[in-house]
């Protein structure tokens, strides 16, 4: 899976797509779904140059559409295991908003493949840390529903459901 600046999602294929290196699984609803959806938030597990690029080699969904294209969704944020950046989509760009405790803006520039904004002031703040509220609702209720359609996920993850050897990938 590929993410680049302008949000756009590839979760076709990698190198050209006559002759593909590597192909996915698909893009499934994401083109319909990045029309339609309000305010979609993307996220990524890992990051790094490898899937944060410049530009994606496959348009699975767009993140912008041209003048008069009717559009009621599209990205607002892009959530990774270091930072969270902000989709401004008038300007097709992502803004760094927050850095995750424990990462610096030195780390997100280096493993981030496309360009990027920061605050007005320059400084992008810490991520908040959540509290015992929400983490019993990503622990308990919202981690049981991702287990059963997403197993393996909840389970490395969340270390939520059990993984039977028909789910694994």
């Amino acid at each position: 899976m590929q993410i680049d600046g302008a949000a756009n999602v590839n979760l076709v294929s990698l190198g050209s797509p006559e002759r593909p290196r590597r192909r996915f699984a698909g893009s499934y609803g994401s083109a319909y779904l990045y029309f339609v959806v309000p305010r979609v938030i993307l996220f990524r597990i890992g990051h790094d140059r490898r899937s944060l690029v410049p530009r994606v080699d496959f348009v699975s969904a767009p993140g912008t559409s041209p003048p008069g294209v009717y559009r009621t969704g599209g990205p607002v944020a892009l959530v990774t295991e270091r930072c969270r950046f902000a989709f401004d989509a008038t300007r097709g760009r992502f803004r760094l908003e927050t850095l995750h405790p424990g990462h610096t803006l030195e780390e997100v520039r280096d493993e981030t493949g496309f360009d990027f904004d920061l605050p007005e002031d320059g400084t992008p703040a810490t991520t908040p840390l959540l509290g015992p509220l929400a983490l019993a609702a990503l622990r308990g209720p919202v981690a049981a529903a991702l287990a059963e359609v997403y197993p393996a996920f909840s389970k490395r993850v969340l270390g939520a459901g059990a993984v039977s050897e028909t789910t694994s990938p």
